[in-house]
């Protein structure tokens, strides 16, 4: 199958650079981004020609002129799908300029370059399959089967509908904490800091047009932003009548239910960290096979002595700094490193 990437930004170097862990190569154009020569074509006539599949890698603003100038060029036989973060904006133009007479289908691949830099685990597809090609929405979604992706249906609608309240309102909130300086340095945090700390991270290292094509191209983004700001408001007024009658806004914590004493209770958040650290574990063993391959390709073997005797000193001293103990944090080092070998001895 040959694939082509039109757009090589952020997203169309992690795609393809996913596409060659699987085994499958590419041809990519991009009028300005830095494409390797094995992978460049000279023109979007010439990715057209060596392709089968087109995947549409360009920020939405775009897609319509790029649509239009591919249209005169495409076959029946093609199969055409876009990246993009919001759908309904995006499926309408394939309609339009490709109609019946095209193949095609939206996808938006829930990852990007941090979360497949970071090895993160399960890598998650929506399709929004169009009426007019079910076939292609098939050969779509076993495309990205073979990516090791999980793929989800939904309609255009449906797909914004999820974004504007997760996707976009996250985008929205963390720039909002970003302006009053909430991501800056900070002496100390408490625990419950954190997890918004980690996101207002990822959305820093995402690019600036995703946030305008999240908040402008959505058209159920404006909705959850007006819903957001009203509840907030509305907080704040609670608070400020509270203040003035000396009384006190409750914030409502679910029930824990009948098992709740407080046995349970540590048993029940020992159970979801150690859920965390399984898929920490799993995300490891990723990047492990990613350095086993690299290692395979420089000739390099497989167990590295003095490496892991620094990995095993550097957890050391990370224990003794977090107040645990050291040669305990050093055992259970000693088990995932053996077991990393045996992931990069049996993936050679």
């Amino acid at each position: 199958m040959g694939i082509g990437i039109l757009g090589h930004g952020r997203f169309g170097r992690a795609l393809g650079a996913l596409l060659l862990e699987a085994g499958q190569g590419y041809r990519a154009w991009d009028p300005v981004a830095e494409i390797p020569p094995e992978h460049r074509t000279a023109t979007p006539r010439d990715l057209i020609d060596a392709s089968e599949v087109l995947v549409l890698a360009m920020p939405v603003p775009a897609l319509s002129s790029v649509l239009l100038d591919l249209r005169p060029h495409l076959r029946a036989d093609h199969l055409v799908f876009d990246v993009c973060s919001v759908k309904v904006g995006p499926c309408a133009l394939l309609e339009e300029h490709l109609g019946a007479a095209v193949p095609h289908a939206g996808t938006h691949p829930l990852f990007g370059p941090v979360s497949l830099a970071r090895a993160e685990r399960p890598l998650r597809v929506v399709l929004c399959a169009s009426p007019r090609h079910p076939i292609a929405a098939k050969r779509t979604e076993d495309l990205f089967h073979s990516l090791g992706c999980e793929v989800l249906r939904q309609s255009p609608e449906d797909h914004d509908r999820v974004m504007a309240t997760t996707h976009a309102l996250t985008f929205f909130i963390a720039k909002g904490l970003l302006a009053v300086g909430a991501g800056a340095e900070l002496p100390f945090t408490p625990p419950s800091f954190h997890a918004i700390a980690r996101t207002l991270e990822s959305v820093r290292e995402d690019a600036g047009h995703l946030f305008a094509a999240l908040q402008n191209e959505n058209p159920f983004a404006a909705g959850a932003r007006e819903g957001l700001l009203e509840a907030l408001a509305a907080i704040h007024r609670s608070l400020a009548e509270a203040a003035e009658t000396g009384g006190g806004e409750q914030l409502s914590i679910p029930d824990l239910g009948t098992r709740s004493p407080a046995l349970q209770e540590a048993r029940d958040h020992i159970d979801v960290l150690d859920q965390e650290l399984v898929g920490l574990l799993a995300r490891r063993t990723e990047l492990v096979l990613r350095a086993g391959r690299a290692k395979a390709e420089l000739n390099l073997p497989v167990h590295d002595p003095e490496r892991e005797a620094a990995q095993l000193q550097a957890r050391r001293a990370w224990a003794h700094e977090a107040g645990l103990d050291a040669q305990g944090v050093e055992e259970v080092f000693r088990a995932v490193l053996r077991s990393s070998r045996s992931a990069q001895g049996s993936a050679s």
